[in-house]
């Protein structure tokens, strides 16, 4: 059986234990960039900056109001 790799859309990846061990240094070293976290080399979550997930939920809103007033 073949397994199937996920793509992962991080510039960065760490796994869950080296974010258990040192979160400070991670965020610092990604900058504003986006953290894939691993779990048994596939990604569990995204740790993402504050300011673009504060971008994304402003165009997802914008979005929305597209929709509702044409």
């Amino acid at each position: 059986m073949r397994q199937i790799m996920e793509p992962i859309f991080a510039k960065f990846s760490a796994s869950i234990t080296e974010l258990k061990r040192n979160p400070g240094t991670l965020i610092n070293q990604a900058g504003k960039n986006v953290i894939a976290i691993l779990k048994r080399n596939k990604p569990a979550a995204y740790l993402v900056p504050a300011e673009t997930f504060e971008s994304l939920l402003e165009r997802l809103e914008d979005i929305e109001l597209g929709y509702i007033a044409p």
